[in-house]
C-alpha cells in the first residue's frame, strides 16, 4: 500500500480538471451533480461514491474500479492511523463457544 495515499478528489482536481481547464461548475454540470457535492469531493471532505466512480468512468476518466480503489486505499490508510479496539480471532471465539 502506498504511504499516505492522496484523496482521490485531489487526484481528480490536479490530474484531470486542472489540465483540462475545467472549472468545478463545468465539471459538475458534465457529471450531472451539484457543484457543492463535487467541491466537497475535490477538497477531500467527501469520498468518491460508487455512483460518482461510474460517472467518472462514463465521462472517460479511468475506470470506476480504479476510483473506488483509490478511495479505499485512502480510507484504509486513515483507519490504520487510528487506535483500534482489541479484537480476538473469530476462530478462537467459535472454538470456545462450541465447548
Amino acid at each position: 500500500m502506498m504511504y499516505n495515499p492522496p484523496h482521490p478528489g485531489e487526484v481528480l482536481k490536479d490530474e484531470v480538471l486542472t489540465p483540462l481547464g475545467l472549472s468545478v461548475t463545468e465539471a459538475a454540470r458534465r457529471l450531472s451533480m451539484s457543484r457543492v457535492a463535487l467541491s466537497r469531493v475535490l477538497n477531500g471532505r467527501a469520498g468518491i461514491s460508487p455512483d460518482l466512480a461510474i460517472r467518472l468512468e462514463k465521462s472517460g476518466v479511468s475506470t470506476a474500479r480504479a476510483w473506488l480503489a483509490m478511495q479505499t486505499n485512502h480510507d484504509l490508510w486513515l483507519a490504520m492511523g487510528h487506535e483500534q479496539p482489541q479484537v480476538r480471532a473469530l476462530g478462537e471465539l467459535a472454538n470456545n463457544h462450541l465447548d
